[in-house]
């Protein structure tokens, strides 16, 4: 298992570290509202390998996790219908940390303070190497999308636009 020991371990790292899963840390300098741009660039990755970690609520304010590729946009309109349900909408940031248990910006799909289903891009699962938060500002970790697939138990949907 290829690992790092991190200055402040986050709950995502110790959910990784407790589920065997192989991974490996990247810090990096976050700058605020920097997007998935700013790890591609400070970590030299394609920024379609960065995974964003996104919080929506449905109709009944019932929070759901959507992981997508940073150089892409979810269709809000699409990820309703495949669900299925009447809407969906992302949540406000401090509606986002309450259900996460992170910060905007730090969001790990891991570990999680509200258990939430997750929903991946299918065509994620196609790269052989991911970057998603590790749960914190300024953390990513790198790992295979299988394992985070598995993981998690996502269920795979298409409902990527173009930035």
């Amino acid at each position: 298992m290829q690992h790092q020991t991190i200055a402040g371990s986050t709950p995502a790292l110790r959910f990784l570290l407790d589920h065997k899963v192989e991974f490996s840390c990247h810090a990096y300098r976050y700058e605020e509202h920097g997007g998935t741009a700013t790890p591609a660039r400070e970590l030299e990755v394609n920024e379609h390998a960065v995974i964003k970690t996104l919080l929506f609520e449905d109709q009944d304010g019932l929070p759901l996790v959507v992981l997508m590729h940073g150089d892409c946009k979810v269709s809000a309109k699409e990820l309703a219908r495949q669900l299925p349900c009447k809407k969906v909408q992302p949540c406000k940031p401090d509606v986002a940390n309450r259900h996460s248990g992170y910060l905007v910006g730090g969001t790990s799909p891991f570990a999680t303070r509200t258990p939430m289903p997750v929903y991946m891009e299918a065509s994620i699962l196609q790269l052989p190497k991911v970057y998603i938060n590790g749960g914190r500002r300024g953390l990513q970790v790198a790992m295979s999308p299988i394992d985070i697939g598995r993981l998690l138990q996502a269920r795979c949907v298409e409902v990527a636009l173009a930035k």
